[in-house]
This record gives structure tokens, sequence and C-alpha cells, in this order.
């Protein structure tokens, strides 16, 4: 019997039929396309490295189907492109120290992504010790005053980016940027989840009207083709500005997991356990940035999704990743997304860098963050000092130049404090609010 979608849980939707079923899946793409296809436009449009939008989306695809294998097709999470990691992107692209100074942007970017490649293999560490130590003892070394200011200083770092991009052409980026702050306090349903999208296409429009956007590559792009995979390489430098990144991510992850577990009503935090989703998630990021593509994430948007349709069977969120895949063998399409003028970049940005720096401040508010106290002033302090005025330390090792970025020290220094000052009072699990609280995806919904 075929129930209706929004009256009650549904966790089997082949009770709903196959063309709802395949509706809802499209809505899934719908809800995490704008946000996914955004980040390789910036990484390119930005920052001059040549990532490609077809390669992002058959890793959001192929990311989220390996992640439901290992977390035994029990999670109904889409996994699509982390802007925690535009921050490094942004500083790889700048560097200009060593060998860097010369290095052309393909080869920068195989470098940021070998960065990548480590990072997502960091979240197998963690795994482990949640598996082996428990989650509550691993999270005192991960505690908001740690997670929150670095998240902040992800957003705060690209706020300039933001401004440049935007002022190519105020007039176009003004539009995107009022249509995403429009969309986010006034929308309803599903055009609630795609701020960013609206927005991208908003601008996108205007600029067509006023010819500011060029549809040349459009027009000579194939219908279908292969993807263009950019193999990683390895570089302590680049390692060392990605690496950090993973711990704001992490803290994000988990508090994706929590989200939907409380949607829909079941504990993935037990079964299949925590250990099993960042295991997902991280050789999902180091299995793209292996190939050219962005790093995973679990989305936000999707669990909006989930909250609007309450159907929450994985099944209809793997046909989302069947879709994208679909979608990945387009250099036509890829064209056209990669037509997005630099102003419309900006516009977007603008609003979306600040929204991260302010999910930081709400990851420290909602987790209750004593600031009275002296220990958490100084981690703040120190953390905030070194992302935001250290621009980079450069040293010799074993004959290659080496760069630990103001974001990694800032990072290291962090979680050292917080391990060696007295008074760390944090309990991972208390509040359900302040372990959402780290949603880098979610735009207000």
């Amino acid at each position: 019997m075929k129930k209706e979608l929004g009256q009650e849980p549904i966790y089997d939707a082949r009770e709903l039929g196959t063309p709802r079923m395949l509706v809802l899946g499209l809505q899934h793409l719908c809800a995490m396309f704008g946000a996914t296809v955004v980040v390789p436009i910036i990484i390119s449009g930005a920052y001059g490295l040549p990532m490609t939008v077809q390669t992002t989306l058959l890793m959001a695809g192929l990311g989220t189907l390996l992640f439901h294998v290992l977390t035994k097709f029990k999670v109904p999470a889409f996994l699509g492109s982390s802007f925690a990691y535009l921050g490094g992107f942004g500083i790889i692209g700048s560097l200009d120290a060593g060998k860097y100074a010369t290095m052309s942007p393909d080869d920068k970017l195989a470098y940021a992504l070998g960065g990548v490649v480590v990072a997502g293999l960091l979240y197998l560490v963690l795994a482990l010790l949640f598996k082996l130590i428990g989650v509550q003892k691993v999270m005192r070394f991960f505690p908001p005053i740690v997670t929150g200011p670095i998240i902040i200083l992800v957003g705060l770092h690209l706020a300039g980016s933001a401004v440049d991009n935007a002022s190519q052409n105020w007039g176009i980026a003004l539009v995107s940027i009022v249509i995403v702050i429009a969309v986010n306090i006034w929308g309803k349903g599903m055009i609630k989840i795609i701020p960013i999208l609206l927005g991208v296409l908003g601008g996108c429009i205007v600029a067509a009207i006023t010819g500011n956007m060029s549809f040349e590559a459009v027009h000579t792009a194939s219908f279908v083709g292969l993807q263009k995979f950019t193999l990683a390489k390895f570089d302590l430098t680049a390692i060392l500005v990605m690496a950090p990144i993973a711990i704001a991510a992490m803290m994000e992850h988990i508090g994706d997991v929590s989200a939907i577990s409380s949607t829909t009503g079941s504990n993935f935090i037990e079964d299949p356990g925590l250990h099993r989703t960042l295991m997902g998630d991280g050789l999902a990021t180091a299995l793209a940035g292996f190939f050219g593509g962005p790093p995973n994430t679990t989305y936000g948007e999707n669990t909006g999704v989930l909250v609007l349709s309450k159907v929450y069977d994985p099944r209809v969120v793997r046909l989302a990743a069947y879709f994208a895949i679909i979608l990945s063998f387009s250099p036509k399409f890829d064209a056209l997304v990669t037509s997005v003028p630099a102003a419309v970049i900006g516009g977007v940005s603008f609003i979306l860098y600040g929204m991260i720096a302010a999910v930081g401040v709400r990851n420290v508010v909602e987790n209750r963050v004593d600031l009275t106290k002296s220990r958490n002033l100084i981690i703040a302090a120190v953390i905030f000092v070194s992302g935001l005025g250290i621009s980079g330390i450069t040293f010799t090792l074993g004959g290659a130049d080496v760069t630990i970025t103001g974001m990694a020290i800032a990072a290291l220094a962090g979680v050292l404090l917080n391990a060696i000052l007295p008074g760390n009072d944090y309990e991972f699990g208390s509040s359900v609010a302040g372990d959402k609280a780290a949603d880098l995806g979610s735009y207000g919904a």
C-alpha cells in the first residue's frame, strides 16, 4: 500500500512506488547541487586552481555510495563538496614561497589534493580512537572552544576573496547577495534549502541579460565526455595547510550525524557507530582528493530534505548519487556551470563565507562555552592571533622548503593549549543543539 508523503515517517521508500522514489532522489540532488558545484567554481574561479564540476559530481556520487557501503546502508546521508577546506585551497593558490613561487596552477592543485588525501586519512585515525577509547574521551581534546574559533578563522580568511570577486561588478554581486538573503529569510520548503543555487542562478540571469556572461565555452563543449582527473601529489607544505582543517571538518561530520539521528529518530552514533560514519566520510574525501575532486562532507541540506519529506530510506539518497554520476559525464554541463561570472561567485561567497564564520560563533554559543574563564579566553585569543596574524613560517627540512601556515599553527596551538591548561569541562552529548552546531553545510535551514 502506498503511503502519503509528509504524513508519517517512511523507512522503506519502496512503499511509495518507483516514480515517487525517483522524484525524491531528484529532490535530494537539487538540495546538494548548489553547494556542491559552487566549491569547484570558487576553487577554479577565485583561486585559479583548475578543478572541474564534472570530477566534483562524480566524486560526490561515488563518495556517497562508498559511505553507504561502509555504514551498512543505514545512514541516509549525501556527501557533497566541503566548504571547510576552501581556506586551504585559497592559501595554496596564493603561495609564492619555495617551489610554489614558480609552480603552475595544475601542480598547485595536485599538491592541494595531496593534502586533502592526508586530511581524509586523518578521519580514520579518529575513527579508530572512537572505536578503541570511546567518543566521550576523545572529544575532550576537540571541544567547541577549539573547533569554534577554527571554523571562524576559515570564514574570516576567505572574506577578502569574496570582496575581490564581488568588486568586479558590484551590481551583479548585489543581485546574488539579495537573493541568498531573501531565500534564507522568507523561503519556504524546498526553496529555503537551496539559497546558494538560487543566488547563482539569479546572478547569472542578470549577467546574461546585461552581456556580462560568455557562453562560448558552452557552445563548443560536447554533450557527453569523460571527466578530467588530476592525480594528487604530496608535499609537506600542502599537507600542513590541509590537515589541520580536518579538525573542523570532523566536528562538522559529528554534528551532521547527530542532526540526521535526531531527524530520523535513529541513533546512528551507536549503530552503525561514529567510527563507521567517520571512516566512510574520510575515505570518500581521500578518494575524491586522489583523483581531482574537492573533499567531501555529509550535507545538512539533504538532512533538510529528510525533515520535509519524512522519507528516511537511504535508498532515496543513493538515487541522488546515481543522478550526480550521470551528470558528471557532460562536458557541456560543466562548461555552463564554469561560465558563472566572478562577480556572481563573489556575491554568493560574500554571504557564504560570513555564514561559515557565523557557524563557528554558533558552535561556541550553543555549547555554552564559558568565556569568563581565563583558559577559554586564552585558547580563543591564541587561535585568532595565530590564524590572522601569522602568514606562515617557512623552513628547510631534508633539503625542501616547508611552509606552515597561520591556520595550521592556530589549530595546533588550540589543541595543545586545551590539553595542557586545566579546567576542560566539555562533555560530548550533553547538548543536542551543541552537537549539531558545527554544520557548515546548512544555510539557515
